[in-house]
């Protein structure tokens, strides 16, 4: 078989080496820590130091993500994924906040794993693109943080 400009894998690009970098990192300081209440206070503080870490209309977001879907599902817990804050049941990712900046991307992004219980018909959406979260937006949000976790 030849080789082509278009089929030639160049593997991962240095941002998705970043992020696997920092889940592998994640993986063992989890490991690592005590009794359950203090790996989910290490969590939450891991998430909200991460936020803090964000750049401004990044980190506004962010922490308005954070605080609507912890009021809205106190079920989740909050805990770093790939380095991004993400809200998981029974270990499991539900749902994560991805920064524009993180991949160099024009908005940032709400997704939803296969864990949330988001399904509508044959097809549903389990990624939306926050430019800013309003009033409007966070009542989106919870509904969608609470259908998911139904």
């Amino acid at each position: 078989m030849s080789s082509t400009e278009s089929s030639t894998y160049e593997g991962f690009t240095a941002d998705e080496r970043a992020a696997m970098k920092e889940h592998a990192q994640e993986q063992k300081k989890a490991a690592r820590r005590g009794s359950r209440a203090d790996k989910a206070a290490e969590a939450e503080r891991d998430v909200l130091a991460k936020i803090a870490e964000m750049q401004d209309s990044d980190r506004i977001m962010a922490e308005r993500v954070h605080a609507v879907v912890t009021a809205s599902a106190p079920v989740l817990a909050p805990k770093l994924w790939y380095g991004m804050p993400a809200y998981a049941l029974d270990g499991k990712v539900v749902c994560f906040f991805q920064s524009a900046a993180k991949f160099k991307a024009r908005y940032a992004t709400l997704g939803f794993s296969d864990q949330a219980n988001l399904d509508e018909g044959t097809m549903w959406a389990a990624g939306f693109a926050l430019t800013e979260v309003t009033a409007e937006v966070e009542a989106r949000i919870a509904a969608l943080v609470k259908q998911a976790v139904s």
